[in-house]
């Protein structure tokens, strides 16, 4: 069974950086959509960055020119680079292989998320 470890969290101010990593137990990120996910505390679980295969990335509105998502096929490792961190982006981030609907949005094809790795984002 193919396994996601999400790394790369920590504490940092406002206006910094973090880049987070997603590393995959098999080689399914390189023949996958696979996307970032989040959850603030109290808040439900979003979608924020996806990598398509064969397309350009996708964000969401809160994070786009912020964030930059991208892969390593070799490594089989997929990558978030968040710049210009605010407050808001604290949360436990999370990384998904996603399957895509006939309208064109995504889910997370894995049930069984892994234990993610958590931003805060604090002065």
């Amino acid at each position: 069974q193919v396994q996601l470890a999400e790394s790369g969290g920590g504490l940092v101010q406002p206006g910094g950086s973090l880049r987070l990593s997603c590393a995959a137990s098999g080689s399914i990120l390189s023949i996958s959509t696979a996307g970032w996910y989040r959850q603030a505390p109290g808040k439900e679980r979003e979608l924020v960055a996806v990598s398509p295969i064969g397309g350009s990335p996708k964000y969401a509105d809160s994070v786009k020119g912020r964030f930059t998502i991208s892969r390593d096929n070799a490594k089989n490792t997929m990558y978030l680079q968040m710049n210009g961190l605010k407050p808001e982006d604290t949360a436990v981030y999370y990384c998904n292989v996603l399957g895509t609907y006939d309208s064109g949005s995504y889910y997370p094809k894995f049930g069984s998320w892994g234990q993610g790795t958590k931003v805060t984002v604090s002065s």
